[in-house]
């Protein structure tokens, strides 16, 4: 039986729709982070190597700082006026600032400006990623029951390796052909307005409209009673506010979470000056080496999420946290003894195979946080761990390095990668109290027997 058999027309559809938006949308973030190397000098003032560099990660965290700031204002959207309703916002916010950026003027046209304006644009850009990609997992989750949401919502994270890929593949070759980038920003905005128009067609989520048909009857309650305006809210939201997110709960995904920034970085940006000092690479070699990474990124991803609908997502993390803390480890001593460009890509290769992050087990994480509350929670934490890790190694990992060289690495990479397996342990413990820790051998022949038993009829 197909993993998806049992779905209705509807939900398959809603997944699709999703998954190409969630693709479209991190085409659009993931390319002017791949352009950096030739946008940076368009549309910022030339300077000394180690101010390039921290205004190469500035702008870099430009996308990511302000993203809690957009978790709030998008969980709010989520929670009370719907997921639908979130990701066709966001897919516009995307296309607009596309726009924008495609018909700006660089520094040497209109000065300062322009550095301004394009950060400005790649806030917008990172506001709107954080409601698009939590609002489509949580839909998603909602939509579908275990084990086959655990594909469904890794299959949205799938996208997104898709989207950076294509952007990837983009990047490389405006700059191994000399094509004009603004191109690339005008189709980044076509797609994101597709995507916004494909996305009309959603319906809302089960789980949202219970939870806004038991809002409405709390009111009309509390009305027929006679409470006074105050008093009728206060026993309105009473029976929803009782399920309190537990406080170790935040702390466990927070610390799960703040392991993808960390293996993003190190993959992607950490080894670039390696490559260019050592290895004589080019910008151009260095987008299109990124490019073949994420290649690897998607095989891999694509394996953790079709491998979940058979082993537990929780113990998948385990195994891999467990190897990443090793990987760590050796890095250091390996960065000091490479001779060629290839060993370099071996070692970003396993960084993104087994890399840190909520990649097959989303959906579980989601289940654990109350409807009334998920899209805020989840959305502001996974903001915040972004906002954290991509400042920390941004510049951190620049200071760190100056200080301690290679082995600077350890006091950043050591402690997120034992926190991951700490969070991880954390909801296995949950699952195993809500006897949602299904061993393997069991978990066909529960949706088996959910199917049978027309569960997603």
């Amino acid at each position: 039986m197909s993993i998806f058999a049992s779905l209705r027309r509807d939900q398959k559809e809603a997944i699709g729709l999703l998954q190409i938006g969630t693709f479209l949308e991190y085409f659009d973030l993931m390319l002017y982070v791949h352009l950096a190397v030739l946008l940076d000098g368009l549309f910022f003032p030339k300077t000394d190597p180690h101010t390039a560099a921290l205004i190469s990660a500035f702008a870099f965290c430009s996308t990511f700082v302000v993203r809690p700031f957009g978790a709030l204002i998008f969980g709010y959207i989520g929670d009370n006026m719907g997921r639908k309703n979130t990701v066709i916002i966001t897919t516009t916010m995307m296309a607009l600032s596309c726009v924008l950026m495609a018909n700006l003027p660089t520094y040497a046209e209109i000065g300062i400006t322009a550095a301004w304006v394009v950060t400005i644009c790649r806030i917008s850009q990172g506001l709107s990623s954080m409601g698009e990609i939590m609002g489509a997992e949580i839909y998603v989750a909602e939509i579908t029951k275990p084990p086959v949401s655990y594909v469904a919502v890794s299959l949205i994270s799938v996208a997104s390796s898709v989207g950076s890929m294509l952007a990837l593949g983009v990047a490389a070759l405006v700059m191994q052909t000399h094509m004009n980038w603004r191109i690339a920003f005008w189709a980044g905005a076509l797609i994101a307005i597709i995507g916004s128009v494909a996305r009309t067609r959603l319906r809302e989520t089960p789980e949202f409209i219970d939870m806004k048909t038991r809002l409405k009857k709390s009111l009309e309650d509390a009305k027929a009673d006679g409470f006074e305006k105050h008093a009728e809210l206060l026993l309105a939201v009473r029976s929803l506010n009782k399920e309190i997110v537990n406080k170790m709960t935040l702390f466990a995904y927070f610390l799960v979470y703040c392991g993808w920034p960390l293996s993003f970085y190190l993959a992607y940006m950490y080894f670039n000056p390696l490559l260019k000092s050592n290895f004589g690479y080019s910008p151009e070699m260095i987008i299109t080496h990124n490019f073949f990474l994420s290649l690897i990124q998607l095989a891999s991803n694509l394996v953790w999420a079709f491998m979940c609908y058979k082993i537990h997502p929780l113990q998948i993390l385990k195994w891999r946290g467990s190897f990443v803390f090793l990987l760590m480890l050796a890095i250091p001593l390996l960065t000091s003894n490479f001779t060629s460009s290839n060993e370099i890509f071996l070692v970003q290769a396993a960084i993104l195979i087994l890399t840190l992050g909520g990649l097959p087990a989303d959906a579980v994480f989601i289940k654990h946080f109350p409807v009334y509350r998920r899209f805020t929670a989840t959305s502001f934490l996974y903001a915040l761990t972004r906002a954290v890790m991509y400042i920390i190694t941004s510049f951190g990992l620049v200071y760190l390095g100056d200080y301690f060289g290679d082995y600077g690495l350890w006091v950043i990479t050591l402690p997120v990668s034992g926190a991951f397996l700490w969070g991880v342990h954390y909801f296995i413990k949950l699952e195993i109290k809500f006897g949602d820790y299904v061993p393997r051998k069991e978990r066909r022949i529960q949706e088996d027997e959910l199917a049978a038993k027309g569960f997603y009829a």
